[in-house]
């Protein structure tokens, strides 16, 4: 189970993550809360491990702005989260190593989702960074085969259910794990390690090679 933790706004929280062992660290480059600068998130990045995936996420920004800060940031990976079409995800892609296509569940452009020519598809609700849940069953609308990440309101609570329910590839979070009452992504160490705890127990179990010298790869599944 690929687990990203977006929204990320300090290194504390980043190295947090990634020692729970979340797979991803998102910083949000949109507006919102939680938006970090480019050279804050370079500054950031550059402390954690190649292994994890840095993400920057974006939502309806020129593709020329998207790549710009990817590079400046020194991140591997871009989250398209607006209403982008086909012909700018690919774009994208074609200059950044790692591009993951948002979509707001019901979106009746998911079942075209092959189009975008995006690694992985993200399905979350309309109200992006809200923590608000939508009808899990909306996601079922995703082409078969793809590499679905799920979000929009998912807690430590309620993630294995979701998990259950939909059986995405991946599942990111944001204010799920945050500090009640804190500072726009401040992340609690207890929600964080209970969510990747919870999303890794409730994933089906993956074949485990016999073989000290070949890890897992979820960039290989």
């Amino acid at each position: 189970m690929f687990v990203k933790i977006c929204g990320i706004t300090s290194e504390e929280d980043a190295l947090l993550a990634v020692a729970m062992g979340a797979d991803a660290v998102g910083f949000i480059f949109a507006p919102s809360r939680r938006q970090i600068s480019a050279t804050r998130a370079r500054d950031i990045a550059k402390r954690l491990p190649p292994e994890v995936l840095t993400v920057g996420v974006f939502r309806d920004e020129a593709p020329q702005r998207v790549v710009e800060v990817i590079q400046a940031a020194g991140l591997r990976a871009a989250q398209l989260d607006g209403h982008e079409p086909p012909d700018i995800t690919k774009w994208v892609r074609k200059r950044v190593s790692y591009v993951i296509q948002g979509f707001t569940a019901g979106d009746p452009n998911l079942a075209r989702a092959d189009e975008y020519g995006a690694d992985s598809i993200l399905i979350g609700s309309s109200a992006p960074g809200q923590g608000q849940m939508f009808d899990w069953s909306l996601a079922e609308g995703a082409p078969s085969g793809r590499k679905v990440i799920m979000c929009g309101g998912l807690t430590p609570e309620n993630v294995a259910d979701a998990i259950e329910r939909v059986a995405p590839w991946g599942v990111d979070v944001a204010t799920g794990v945050e500090v009640d009452g804190g500072e726009p992504g401040q992340k609690d160490p207890r929600k964080v390690r209970a969510f990747i705890a919870n999303a890794r127990a409730a994933a089906p179990r993956r074949y485990t090679s016999t073989s000290a010298s070949a890890p897992y790869d979820w960039l290989e599944e």
